[in-house]
């Protein structure tokens, strides 16, 4: 691989060419109406042809404009910047990134942005109509429309195959557009639908792993208001787990990747918070607060207590009355201090 930031842009005459802007911010609204319209940046060649795909490499124009592609944008066109070396800083509508490469961001149709790129970045800018993307042949599964909605950020250091493959096919759209043969037209519309296809995929990917982030971080929620609800019942992780319609390996993997702990650590933690504080505020024996907590062995509630914090119950609420009695003679010797003076 070459040095290569890749910067794709993607043009669609979707709608003849306008973008509704309904649900834009009213600064984005000012915008629009102030912000230069270009077909390919700093040019206003007309790109009326359904089927119109264009690649360049990203140096090509922003070492013009120093690296610096100003705020503008395109009636009808699709864009998408993949950057495989180097840094951008892309502004597109509402949206603000510091990426650097690989990564692929889309820009939808009107969308006002603008890029900064490190000195020396490199890439492709693959252009094509709005229509481009919702050619049949793509197929129906390919949800493209949701790529239009919005900007999007896909980065790539995680995903070499796409990384690679993606580098691959503008590579070869490149070198169809440096060196055209027969059926150019037709091998250009096959590579950029295969890069669309590869575009699906990171977006179907990244609703995947959006959705099941949320419906994880949901049920450890569930699980930590089961906690709170039961943890002076002596509950075992199992319980839990069969209250939340898991197995317990699943409810400890789950644990364990969002807060490092497992289950029975965590109701543990909870169970040991509530007893530090009973210690610390409520004036009953030890035996007394290990029967509130579930115990039905006071000495097993002592071993439990000084393996988890360090110290038995008594030595504790020793430490802890010490201290508090030392913060109020601090504060007595302050306020004679203050009266003396």
């Amino acid at each position: 691989m070459d040095e290569s930031t890749t910067f794709l842009y993607f043009f669609d005459n979707f709608d003849q060419g306008k973008t509704s802007m309904s649900g834009a911010s009213p600064r984005l609204r000012a915008a629009r109406e102030t912000i230069p319209e270009f077909s390919l940046y700093g040019e206003l060649t007309e790109t009326d042809s359904g089927d119109f795909v264009h690649i360049e490499w990203i140096e090509t124009r922003s070492r013009l404009y120093d690296w610096h592609i100003d705020t503008h944008r395109h009636l009808g066109l699709f864009q998408v910047l993949a950057i495989f070396e180097g840094t951008v800083e892309a502004n597109v509508d509402d949206a603000t990134w510091e990426v650097e490469g690989p990564a692929v961001i889309t820009v939808h149709p009107s969308a006002v942005h603008n890029f900064r790129f490190s000195r020396g970045a490199h890439g492709f800018v693959l252009t094509m109509a709005q229509s481009v993307p919702f050619d049949a042949a793509i197929g129906a599964d390919a949800d493209m429309a949701s790529l239009l909605r919005k900007p999007w950020l896909f980065p790539l250091a995680d995903a070499p195959q796409t990384r690679d493959r993606l580098y691959t096919l503008l590579g070869l759209v490149m070198d169809e557009f440096s060196r055209p043969q027969l059926g150019h037209a037709e091998m250009v519309g096959w590579l950029t639908r295969s890069v669309l296809l590869l575009l699906a995929r990171l977006h179907a990917h990244h609703d995947s792993a959006t959705r099941t982030g949320r419906t994880e971080l949901d049920l450890f929620a569930r699980f930590r208001a089961l906690v709170e609800a039961h943890y002076t019942e002596a509950w075992a992780v199992p319980a839990y787990a069969q209250r939340l319609h898991v197995t317990e390996s699943k409810l400890n993997r789950l644990c364990r990747r969002i807060s490092g702990k497992s289950a029975f650590d965590l109701v543990q933690d909870r169970l040991m918070l509530e007893a530090r504080r009973k210690l610390i505020y409520i004036p009953a024996p030890v035996s007394h607060v290990a029967y509130e907590l579930g115990f039905q062995d006071p000495a097993y509630f002592c071993r439990v207590f000084k393996r988890h914090v360090g110290v038995t119950p008594s030595a504790f609420r020793r430490t802890a009355q010490h201290a508090h009695l030392g913060d109020e003679s601090d504060l007595a010797a302050d306020l004679v201090a203050a009266i003396t003076e």
